[in-house]
Parts: structure tokens; sequence; C-alpha cells
């Protein structure tokens, strides 16, 4: 997919979102998550739009794979593990604070100069066991640690001032910024802090989408393809052992995915199909089965996105129902609720 020129910031307005999932329990329709849904075709045309995949909206972590991208771009050396928890929403394992320490000892820092959040583990289990234990929160537990490792680590490479590193104008901050227009397609719209501390950039599910195609289209040994093929070979450096997208890359072979919080998750093929999609009260019961139905819509093989099609819905102890795309998203789904109006 060549490279595309930057368009107009997208609008900031409330968005326009639609049904894109129901919870249908005992065949009633108990509850209903809106949202938005963008699939995008090899050739970057859309192919389906649910709800309003134009309005300016913050990608949260799905992001974390294009900020990636600019630090290798500004010479970061990483491969393997320890790039794709550059991208990372980490689990909080041992295995990704070693390899956060890892990269800090590369850059010659230790945790005392990470900028993010102390937290607990994100990943549940580990979360727990960490209660347990009475471990008290920490920058290298909290699930961006790797990305602010990564960025301490380009600020050495280039020189750069540690000490403010997270600031909007800071020669870090400016690159990513340039790398989120770039390849989103689009100016961003707007500026603000994401939960760790990091600056985070409003841009619209369409270009969302757009970027990830841009990765998985990149030419071998590119920046691009560099972090893309990281983030496929090390999926549960980039989430966690039991995370949904980690499971999702090993059940589609050459799927780049990447989640982000209030229900945000987009994904591309090597082929340059991509989708993105945005769940409006941020439920992960949703975001899970919407993204595999537009991974269907996309072309991918729906056996292989069986485990993905939304948990059950239990009474009793038994399941009872379950959380369904609209029959927008899956046309095999039965007529009981109204599908969304599909969108240009």
């Amino acid at each position: 997919m060549d490279p595309v020129l930057r368009a107009d910031a997208p609008p900031i307005r409330e968005p326009r979102h639609v049904p894109v999932a129901r919870l249908v329990r005992g065949g009633v329709v108990e509850g209903v998550h809106h949202g938005s849904v963008v699939v995008l075709d090899a050739g970057g045309r859309t192919r389906l739009g649910l709800g309003d995949v134009d309005a300016a909206f913050y990608p949260r972590s799905a992001l974390k794979p294009v900020q990636a991208v600019a630090m290798v771009r500004a010479g970061l050396p990483l491969e393997g593990e320890l790039l794709s928890l550059a991208a990372a929403s980490h689990s909080g394992e041992e295995r990704h604070l070693s390899a956060a320490v890892r990269i800090l000892r590369l850059a010659g820092l230790t945790e005392e100069r990470l900028g993010n959040v102390r937290d607990l583990p994100f990943g549940r289990e580990t979360r727990e066991r960490w209660i347990r234990e009475g471990r008290a929160p920490s920058r290298l537990a909290q699930n961006c640690s790797g990305k602010h490792a990564a960025m301490l680590h380009t600020c050495v490479l280039n020189d750069w001032p540690l000490e403010n590193y997270l600031d909007p104008g800071h020669p870090l901050q400016r690159a990513v910024a340039e790398t989120v227009e770039d390849l989103t397609g689009q100016r961003v719209a707007a500026v603000t802090v994401d939960g760790c501390g990091a600056p985070l950039f409003a841009v619209s599910l369409r270009g969302l989408a757009r970027a990830a195609a841009r990765l998985t289209t990149a030419p071998t040994g590119s920046p691009e393809a560099r972090v893309a093929d990281a983030v496929r070979a090390h999926a549960e450096a980039a989430s966690g052992s039991t995370r949904d997208v980690a499971a999702l890359m090993r059940a589609v072979p050459g799927l780049l995915t990447k989640d982000g919080f209030e229900g945000v998750q987009v994904a591309a093929l090597p082929d340059g199909r991509a989708v993105a999609v945005k769940i409006a009260d941020g439920a992960d019961r949703a975001r899970v089965p919407v993204a595999a139905a537009a991974l269907a819509r996309a072309g991918v093989d729906p056996a292989a996105l069986a485990p993905f099609a939304g948990e059950a819905l239990l009474g009793g102890g038994r399941p009872v129902g379950s959380v369904r795309p609209v029959p927008a998203l899956d046309p095999g789904e039965g007529p009981e609720a109204n599908p969304a109006p599909a969108l240009a």
C-alpha cells in the first residue's frame, strides 16, 4: 500500500455510534453495546463502515505499534521480544518486567528513570498474585513500562533530554506525532495525556485502520515491518500469556492486532486488509466478538475466529445466551434484532 497524503484532521464531535453488539439471553435482547467499526480492503477502500468511523477519537494503546515505529525511525535498534514489548500493553508477567529492565540497561538506565505511573500488573492472575504477596504498585509493573523504557532508550540514542520526555513538545513526542500523521494519513485532531502519562493523539477509526495496514504491507526491514514482525512473532510479549489479542494472532496467520482501553482494537492482514473497532462503553465483552466479526467481513476464515465469537451469558451456571455482533456485521445471525445501518 502506497503512502497516502495527509488529509485534514478528523472532526471533533460526539461520535455517532450505532449498535454493534447485543446481549441475547433466552431469546430476549437484554442489553446493547454501541460503537463504530470500519473494514478496509487490500486497496484501502472501505468495505464496511458502521457508526462514525471518521470522527476524532483516542485510540489509546491501539496506537502503540505506531509509536514504536516512530522510535525505530529515530534509531531504536531493538528487535524481537524487546521491540514487541516497546509496542505492548503487557500483563506484568515476570517475562515482561525482565524485558523492560533489559531495555533500560541497554540505555544505561534504571527503573527510576521511567516516567509512567505506578500500578499493579494488568493481567488478572498476575495482579491477584501480587496482592496476595503484598507487593506494591510499581512503574515497571504498569502495562506501558516497555514503551516508556523504549522511549528513554530512543532519547539516549539521540542525545535528547530525559527529564521531560513525555512533554508533547519534546523531540521524541514530536517525532511520534509526525509518524502518527504519516501512517494514518491525516492530521492529529487533538493531543491529551494517556493513562500512563504519555501524549495521546486523536485520529479517526478509519485512520487507525489505515495505519495498521501500512505496518503489515511495508517493505521487509523497514521500521514499519520491523515492528509488525516483532509483535506477530512475540505476541505474548506485546500482551500476555492469557490475553485475547495474543490468541488471535496465533489463530490467524500473519495477523497484526492491538487492543486499547475503552473498547478499541485494530487489526491488519499481510495484504493490507484492516479493521478497527471502538466500543462506546469500553466493554471488552463486546470488543472481542465485534473485532472477530469485522475480521470475518474482511475475509478471515470464520473457523479460525470461532473461539472469539463472544463469551456466554450464564444463568444458574449454565449458558443461556451470548454477546452477538449485530447482523450488519454477522449476516448469519438471526433476525431477532434490527441491523445497524451501514455507512459508506
